[in-house]
């Protein structure tokens, strides 16, 4: 499988969105940043807008990959895209993140529209819903996306496909591990804190708790949002 993460807006949780749903998620997948200025942190090879022609034959030789397309080379990449007729069928699904805000959802409609214009069917065409509180209500939250979706049928939309708001993704940063790591790391914490005599040396360990904590149900919600979005039906 092969999935393009795209907005033409930036701060939408594009590599964050890589890097802890979907490449855990996607056994040996191989991680492409398309970009020249991108917020996000990311730590895979780099492919310029311009270099679409070589990314394009890379992704022929590829089973697995994530696509990670920088806010400032959508618009190239797309054009590129389009000028190379019939490379958008290598992409499997193009997930399009949107947010709250107004502009950033204005802009994902915008980022759709486009690729629909270029010929992308609307089942390959997903929104994930990112940082979102649990207690919203999508339809009202997200409403210019859920009327855009009645009118045209031009994307796939779907309620479970919503990534909650957590603390973790910037705790994760702060103590450096992954979510997996995390996970996977079954050191008994709460013994460690109660042989633990230095303070600062408690502090790390309590936050390594409430990051372990909060992952548990973190990796449950991108369990459920993974399945949604790359669903066939």
């Amino acid at each position: 499988m092969k999935i393009a993460i795209m907005n033409f807006s930036g701060n939408v949780g594009k590599s964050t969105i890589a890097k802890h749903l979907l490449l855990p998620r996607m056994k040996g997948a191989e991680l492409i940043s398309v970009e020249t200025i991108n917020a996000d942190e990311n730590d895979g090879e780099s492919v310029k807008g311009r270099e679409f022609g070589a990314l394009s034959e890379q992704l022929m030789l590829t089973d697995e990959a994530v696509i990670d397309v920088g806010s400032s080379n959508v618009e190239e990449f797309i054009r590129l895209m389009d000028q190379y007729k019939g490379s958008h069928e290598d992409v499997d699904i193009f997930l399009i993140p949107v947010v709250k805000d107004s502009k950033q959802m204005r802009d994902s409609i915008s980022t759709i529209r486009t690729l629909t214009a270029m010929g992308v069917e609307p089942t390959r065409i997903r929104v994930v819903f990112n940082m979102v509180e649990t207690d919203d209500v999508l339809e009202d939250v997200f409403w210019p996306m859920y009327d855009f979706q009645r009118d045209t049928k031009s994307f796939r939309l779907r309620d479970k496909a919503a990534i909650h708001y957590s603390e973790l993704y910037q705790r994760l940063r702060t103590i450096g591990v992954g979510m997996a790591e995390l996970l996977d790391d079954k050191t008994d914490l709460k013994a460690k804190l109660r042989e633990c005599q230095d303070m600062a040396e408690k502090q790390d360990i309590v936050a390594r708790i409430s990051a372990r904590r909060l992952a548990a149900s973190a990796s449950q919600n991108l369990d459920d949002v993974f399945t949604s979005v790359t669903a066939s039906k």
